[in-house]
């Protein structure tokens, strides 16, 4: 059983052994006689009690763990021994193989350089940690800012999210310089010598003794190279290995960044466009309150949609911020859940209002309207379809809504979902019906739309004029509102329609339907559940020989041309074209057409 003693390390709370917290004793104060002279030694003894303290945090895992003996001896083998880095000029006699080994192995981190800042240092720290030149960081902020616009959110981010490099210890690791003792002192002593210069002519003598040290610096960086390059195959093969999973590994940061970013902003823009759209009535937007039969606010579903979607991705930019910046700022636990519990409460009021814009196409309901037309047995109806010049409407897209004014200057909905269906009847009159179709949350509503919807015709001199649109009140939403026009036409009756019916007319006949779009333009008898073409082009047998290559022989005759051939052999005769196939042998005449 081991006595444990509690610590206060540069302001952070320790628990430590009692033998570890003893031998941390003893090198702090060993580090202190070495500093006696030294200029700055308060500030360089602050700063190395704040590198230990955080070396100390980084290997605890929670507030009740033990600081033992061996983590203690890991932080002294980082900082280096005192007797290793003499004060003054003896600093740089000896670098410890330790401190450079450390440093071969240390990686730059992001921190805010306000040392060298015009803003917030942003742009300084990107350049300490991509290891270039700041000017390079500030005109790429140039070209985001004045290109695509995203430079300002972004460095504001950054502005936010990574810290100041605000201690000695910091600023060693914003530049990838190991954080140990020499360092630490070196940085200081600049500091200090930088001020020394604007006194006078010692700032000569210490630039002199700081160019020598460097000297000195290279020749033993030199010697740890060679020592470096006896390290065994495998441990060049596992640093290359690893040097690319990083490179891979920020190329991964730097995607999720741009996705990230890209889609928060086009999202805020585009659900804030359609948010307003009610206020400052954006044109072009009116289909969003159509299509919205369920009356939800649009600026409240746009406002969930962005939580809803943002919130996912917001996590996404953060993720590749965590990923290039190893020191990035927490937003903290309290954020991270009030962003998931508003993101679960957006999730759940788009499916609530999902579940209500569905509701309002449970029920189908329609209402029909029958009108005789004195068209008897004997009688030629005409049919034709007439437009509006408000409504441009679009045969090809037969349900598509859109909004226009009406010749009384009011705002209606309207649809070209005109149907036309054509059935015999053995009355002596013609009819025609009017089924209006809409749907609805429930049976009322359903029925109260189908019967809101306005279409009309016209009826004259034995031609019936209907119109190739339909309209309704916008109140009434899209709901799916269609019309069937249904013509009754007594038997031995004659119809035309016109080619504008054509796209109102259904492809084939169906279910009790006699008329398609083929038989447009020509004259129709109505018979029992059918309609004769009067004037359609009799079919018959049609062989087309065009460019023959002719072939005769013994064993017969045979014509080849683009459209067709013949073939005259013993066994009888046979003839193909596009439209048909002609035999004629011994089993007697057979005739088969295409199918087309």
């Amino acid at each position: 059983m081991n006595k444990t003693v509690n610590i206060n390390l540069a302001g952070i709370f320790f628990h430590i052994d009692e033998d570890a917290y003893l031998k941390l004793q003893r090198y702090l104060e060993a580090i202190k006689r070495s500093f006696t002279d030294s200029q700055g030694r308060s500030e360089i003894i602050a700063d190395i009690e704040a590198r230990i303290a955080e070396l100390f945090s980084e290997r605890v895992q929670n507030d009740k763990q033990v600081i033992r003996i061996s983590e203690v001896d890991e932080v002294i083998s980082i900082m280096g021994q005192p007797e290793d880095y003499l004060v003054d000029d003896e600093i740089f006699e000896d670098e410890p193989q330790t401190a450079y080994r450390s440093k071969s192995a240390t990686s730059r981190k992001l921190f805010r350089d306000t040392d060298n800042s015009y803003v917030g240092g942003v742009s300084s720290g990107l350049a300490h940690y991509f290891g270039i030149d700041a000017v390079w960081i500030r005109l790429a902020w140039i070209l985001l800012i004045f290109g695509a616009g995203t430079g300002i959110l972004l460095y504001i981010l950054l502005w936010v999210l990574v810290p100041e490099a605000k201690t000695t210890a910091e600023k060693l690791m914003m530049t990838g310089e190991p954080v140990n003792i020499s360092n630490i002192e070196k940085k200081i002593k600049d500091g200090f010598d930088s001020v020394t210069e604007t006194v006078g002519d010692v700032a000569k003598n210490v630039s002199d003794s700081v160019s020598n040290a460097a000297k000195k610096i290279d020749v033993n960086k030199s010697a740890n190279s060679i020592k470096s390059s006896s390290r065994t195959f495998f441990d060049t093969l596992g640093d290359v290995i690893m040097f690319f999973f990083k490179v891979f590994a920020k190329f991964i940061g730097v995607l999720l960044i741009i996705i990230g970013a890209a889609t928060l902003i086009s999202l805020i823009i585009g659900l804030f466009s359609i948010g307003v759209a009610n206020v400052i009535q954006i044109p072009g937007l009116d289909f969003v309150e159509l299509a919205n039969a369920g009356n939800t606010p649009i600026w409240l579903v746009s406002l969930f949609a962005l939580f809803a979607v943002g919130i996912p991705f917001f996590f996404l930019f953060y993720l590749g911020l965590k990923i290039l910046i190893n020191n990035l700022k927490s937003i903290g636990s309290v954020a991270k859940f009030s962003l998931l519990g508003l993101w679960l409460i957006s999730v759940i009021a788009l499916i609530v209002f999902g579940v209500r814009q569905a509701s309002e196409h449970a029920f189908e309901e329609s209402y029909t309207e029958k009108t005789e037309l004195p068209i008897t047995a004997t009688d030629t109806l005409l049919v034709k379809m007439k437009g509006h010049d408000n409504f441009n409407a679009d045969s090809y897209h037969q349900d598509r809504f859109k909004l226009a004014y009406n010749d009384n200057g009011d705002k209606v909905l309207y649809s070209s979902d005109v149907d036309i269906i054509v059935k015999s009847t053995t009355d002596s009159v013609a009819k025609i019906a009017i089924r209006k179709r809409a749907d609805g949350s429930d049976y009322e509503k359903a029925i109260a739309r189908a019967k809101n919807i306005n279409y009309d015709f016209d009826f004259k001199n034995k031609t019936l004029l209907l119109n190739s649109y339909l309209t309704t009140h916008p109140d009434n939403k899209f709901s799916d509102q269609e019309v069937d026009v249904i013509l009754y036409l007594p038997e031995s009756s004659v119809v035309y329609f016109n080619n504008s019916t054509r796209h109102s007319l259904h492809y084939n006949t169906y279910d009790g339907n006699i008329v398609s779009r083929d038989d447009t333009n020509h004259y129709l008898k109505i018979g029992y559940e059918e309609a004769l073409c009067l004037d359609c082009p009799e079919e018959g047998l049609k062989v087309k020989v065009k460019t023959p290559r002719l072939k005769i022989d013994d064993k017969g005759i045979e014509i080849n041309a683009k459209d067709g051939k013949l073939k005259i052999d013993e066994s009888g005769i046979k003839a193909e074209s596009d439209d048909v196939k002609f035999n004629i042998d011994s089993d007697g005449v057979e005739i088969i057409e295409s199918e087309e």
